[in-house]
């Protein structure tokens, strides 16, 4: 499980890594709103830690274009301003739970847990976007009500996408979720499948499904 840790306090920020790394979670930290976006943007995440307060911006603000964005991962706003006016702002705004500040130790392990187990189970059924269902118990993808099959790698890859719909997602990223090496992009292996799952789908639904972003990746429209 990866964990994105966005707080600008050095010796919180080190505080609540050395935490989740001793439950065996993985640890991106960021101090700033743009460090925040780009590790987003990068590397999926299971849960994103958030502070309000960052130096180059609000949090809130951060959370509202993520969410406008089409980022899913869940996030926990971690913040002193625990009154339940600010608490609803912030749920308002996207996230899935609010801490206030100071906070027990056990509750934030608690949370931690509920939320990724949570995300967990909402990925865990049937994921439909633009005429697709993917039944990922099943492991059967339908368009427009025909059967299409797909390998298992082929079958890996757009669940990528259909976890992150209308979401241009980078290469690495689309690379890192497939395989458990980071391929090399550029030796178009990823391409390789892309094309396949677009001769697929397309043809079974009649008309453009994914757009190629030049430079940066591709998405599901």
């Amino acid at each position: 499980m990866k964990v994105l840790i966005v707080e600008d306090d050095p010796q919180l920020g080190r505080l609540l890594g050395e935490i989740l790394q001793a439950s065996r979670y993985t640890v991106v930290r960021a101090v700033t709103c743009a460090a925040a976006s780009d590790a987003l943007a990068g590397s999926g995440f299971d849960l994103v830690v958030l502070d309000l307060g960052l130096p180059d911006g609000a949090g809130l603000d951060l959370l509202r274009s993520w969410r406008r964005a089409g980022f899913r991962e869940p996030v926990l706003i971690l913040s002193a301003r625990d009154s339940a006016e600010d608490k609803v702002a912030g749920l308002d705004a996207g996230a899935d739970d609010y801490l206030g500040k100071p906070f027990d130790l056990h509750e934030l392990h608690a949370r931690v847990r509920s939320l990724v187990r949570r995300h967990s189970l909402a990925r865990s059924a049937v994921l439909e976007h633009a005429g697709i269902e993917m039944h990922l118990h099943s492991g059967v993808v339908v368009v427009r009500g025909e059967a299409v099959d797909l390998t298992q790698r082929e079958y890996a890859v757009l669940e990528v996408f259909m976890h992150n719909p209308g979401r241009v997602l980078p290469r690495k990223l689309i690379s890192e979720k497939v395989w458990s090496s980071n391929y090399d992009v550029d030796a178009n292996l990823l391409d390789v499948y892309m094309g396949r799952i677009r001769s697929k789908l397309e043809k079974a639904a009649g008309r453009q499904l994914f757009k190629t972003v030049r430079g940066v990746g591709y998405q599901l429209v």
